[in-house]
């Protein structure tokens, strides 16, 4: 067994407990323990790390711990002046560049749902088993969106987001500020019910599925192939393209794609 030193920065310190955050302290680490192994046992899934300092040199996952040695961890999006660097996601899986997909846990259907509001194919199900949200992300190179720690710390799951905050809208904030996902945004794009791309289509075509008073109202709808709702600038469209708005100012111009009729009575 050896002693190793550790310190977190910046919102890593939220995974410890309070005697810990924002201090470096030492702490006895296991026989043939990597800097993963500790990190995590710490309480950090992997998937918050970006890069991992021991004594000073850039270090990977995989590194053995030794007597005295001091590791620094760093979460996503820091900068740094120290060459060269060794980021422990340096050839990622998932290029975070191109338009990110997710996978998100069972007990976050509310930020599910805004995502597809803002155009991000995100898959959901209140049914996912862990081990299906793993399976799901590794085979289609999805991001995981989760409360669960232990669900980032899987080997396999390669890219993740905990996520803080309690409330949907809260989350939605969160994972767009620490993403930067405004760029990418396109709402109003995506069916809220299936994850399936909406297409325009006239209002002849659909009128029948209307109320009296959307006929009168509106003449702009899109609809998804997959369920059959119809989709129009309906009431919550103006709460919908607020949120929206305050995170990424991307609303503007949006299509229509906020009330839904698959019967006169449905609603998005």
């Amino acid at each position: 067994m050896v002693t190793a030193s550790f310190r977190f920065y910046e919102e890593l310190n939220d995974f410890l407990p309070r005697e810990r955050r924002r201090r470096e302290f030492a702490t006895s680490c296991a026989r043939a323990a990597t800097t993963k192994h500790m990190i995590e046992a710490l309480g950090v899934p992997h998937t918050e790390v970006e890069l991992i300092l021991v004594n000073g040199e850039s270090s990977g996952f995989d590194r053995l711990l030794e007597e005295g040695d001091r590791v620094s961890v760093y979460p996503k999006f820091e900068t740094f002046d120290i060459a060269p660097l060794l980021r422990v996601r340096e050839r990622p899986r998932i290029d975070l560049a191109a338009r990110l997909r997710f996978v998100a846990d069972a007990h976050l259907g509310g930020l599910a749902r805004l995502l597809r509001m803002a155009g991000f194919d995100t898959l959901y199900d209140n049914h996912y088993h862990d081990e299906e949200i793993v399976a799901i992300a590794c085979d289609e190179e999805r991001v995981v969106l989760t409360r669960d720690r232990e669900l980032l710390k899987r080997r396999t799951v390669t890219h993740g987001c905990y996520l803080h905050a309690l409330k949907p809208a809260e989350q939605f904030r969160e994972l767009f500020d620490r993403l930067d996902l405004a760029a990418g945004a396109r709402p109003f794009t995506i069916c809220l019910h299936c994850n399936l791309p909406l297409r325009a289509v006239d209002k002849a075509a659909v009128f029948e599925q209307l109320p009296p008073s959307v006929r009168e109202l509106h003449d702009e709808f899109n609809t998804c192939d997959c369920c059959g709702r119809v989709f129009w600038k309906g009431s919550h469209h103006k709460r919908m393209t607020q949120l929206l708005t305050s995170v990424s100012g991307a609303a503007d111009g949006a299509p229509p794609g906020v009330e839904s009729a698959a019967n006169p009575d449905s609603r998005t």
